[in-house]
């Protein structure tokens, strides 16, 4: 077959391609490879590597034609650079981190290569996944001398959304068929709905966090992106599973099959719609869209239900008191010791450690490390961090009550969709509200997800489904069904 036109096969279709022979492993790299040269002024890549993914790529063939290719045997994949790999730089988008080389592979990486993928890179990201816009990058992408935001490719002058921009991008640019990214208050959600993609976060602990650079350990999570929910089922199937030498946190959970339920009926699946996901802060084209898609539930056979998670607006100062605190606790190891960036003029050791840190991190990082060292501080402790965690554990309890009345809860990813580049420039605050629908689900560690649902002023608007836990083959149903009856994820931005 020709592979002109390979980068329009989603994960499913060029899988099945691959096991047929029709085209080779190594076919399929060089042609992805090709378009990310060709698109590199997005800046979705920060790190290639041609004779890595191509020794992979014959390794895939090889098994291929020996009959022992795996599920995903030869498709090609790009890691959001917050995953740690072996023959790859990591910097989780930091200075800090420029030139370091992990000396293993996260999990996830390690998953994904033993069901036969071929990695071709490292997607950019916000700083250490700190971000809603990935305009806080500070490593340059490939082409560039500098660092610079990853654009949108519906509108080159709008953000992708974070911190799993450049993941979001790979895919709605069509350079990768799918790609990992990490969703801590909605980094895989928000950008998967401003880029016009499929993504999902699992249950919290169903994805190995090992070898994933930590922001907030108990919100971290991974997952993938791609062009459709069947091929994020593929992708998750092969990426979840337990990792209990490696990760105390990871859930004594077997690995699932996340497609073995798609296709089944809706009929009778209760949707529960929360009164707060639909206020007076959506915008209104955002609105029509979800509305028009939960009226498309409806005449696929599911009931909409009113719920309501009284909690909503407080997710947002629980959540950025909790992943501060967390963050500070965590980029502590970052000091310029054993590994990443180092001063190179310092007085004595506390000097190298502030000098280090001063040169190594942004503005946002510096932000999170300050206020998370202040709640966690003596005095303030109960009054804030103890706090937060009380509320937390008020907003599952919301959850909980309102999955007594719906199977999976429905409603906007974002209140808006993409905005421009620079236009929260100064107002970090800004982008925090812009979480408002992810960050609870995310602190209730439920699995969720964004399914393209339509578009307002011409960016695509992103339909968020919440499930309970461990509901992911339940979600990845009903997101297929919904894709199934529209297009909106076979739509692709002009030129790509």
């Amino acid at each position: 077959m020709s592979t002109r036109d390979l980068h329009q096969m989603g994960v499913a279709e060029l899988a099945g391609a691959l096991r047929e022979r029709k085209v080779s492993a190594v076919e399929a790299a060089q042609h992805q490879l090709g378009r990310i040269k060709q698109h590199q002024d997005l800046g979705a890549f920060v790190a290639l590597d041609e004779d890595f993914a191509l020794s992979q790529a014959r390794a895939a063939d090889a098994q291929i034609a020996a009959g022992t290719g795996r599920a995903l045997a030869g498709v090609p994949i790009a890691h959001k650079d917050i995953f740690v790999t072996a023959d790859l730089p990591t910097t989780a988008g930091s200075r800090i981190l420029a030139g370091y080389r992990s000396p293993f592979d996260a999990t996830v990486v390690r998953k994904l290569a033993e069901a036969g993928t071929v990695t071709l890179g490292k997607l950019s990201c916000d700083e250490f996944a700190m971000g809603s816009s990935n305009e806080n990058v500070a490593v340059p992408a490939i082409g560039f001398d500098h660092a610079v935001p990853v654009r949108n490719p519906w509108d080159r002058d709008r953000i992708p959304g974070g911190s799993s921009g450049g993941s979001a991008v790979a895919v709605a640019a069509r350079l990768v068929p799918a790609a990992t990214g990490t969703d801590t208050g909605g980094s895989i959600r928000q950008p998967a709905s401003f880029c016009g993609v499929t993504g999902i976060k699992p249950t919290y602990g169903r994805a190995s966090r090992y070898g994933m650079v930590a922001f907030a350990s108990s919100l971290d999570q991974a997952g993938p992106f791609a062009r459709s929910a069947e091929d994020c089922a593929l992708m998750l199937s092969a990426l979840c599973g337990p990792d209990p030498e490696r990760d105390s946190t990871s859930l004594d959970r077997p690995a699932e099959d996340f497609s073995r339920t798609l296709g089944d009926s809706l009929e009778g699946l209760r949707i529960g719609v929360p009164r707060e996901f639909l206020g007076d802060g959506v915008a209104p084209g955002v609105r029509a869209a979800i509305d028009a898609a939960l009226a498309e539930y409806e005449k696929l056979g599911a009931q909409r239900v009113e719920v309501t998670l009284p909690r909503t607006e407080l997710s947002i100062p629980v959540y950025y008191i909790i992943a501060a605190a967390e963050s500070s606790s965590n980029l502590s190891r970052f000091d310029g010791v054993k590994f990443g960036h180092r001063a190179k003029n310092y007085r004595d050791l506390a000097d190298m450690y502030a000098k280090t840190r001063e040169e190594g991190f942004g503005d946002e990082v510096k932000r999170r490390i300050m206020i998370g060292t202040y709640v966690l501080s003596h005095g303030y402790y109960d009054a804030y961090y103890l706090q937060a965690q009380k509320v937390r554990r008020m907003i599952a309890d919301d959850f909980r009550q309102a999955f007594a009345h719906c199977d999976l809860i429905a409603g906007p990813a974002a209140p808006t969709v993409a905005w421009k580049l620079g236009e929260h420039g100064g107002d970090p605050v800004a982008d925090y509200l812009a979480d408002i629908f992810t960050l609870p689900g995310s602190l209730a560690g439920l699995p969720g997800m964004s399914v393209p649902a339509g578009f307002d002023a011409g960016m695509p608007v992103g339909l968020q489904l919440i499930g309970n836990y461990f509901s992911e083959a339940k979600l990845l149903n009903a997101a297929h069904r919904f894709q199934q009856a529209t297009d909106w994820h076979q739509r692709a931005p002009q030129g790509y």
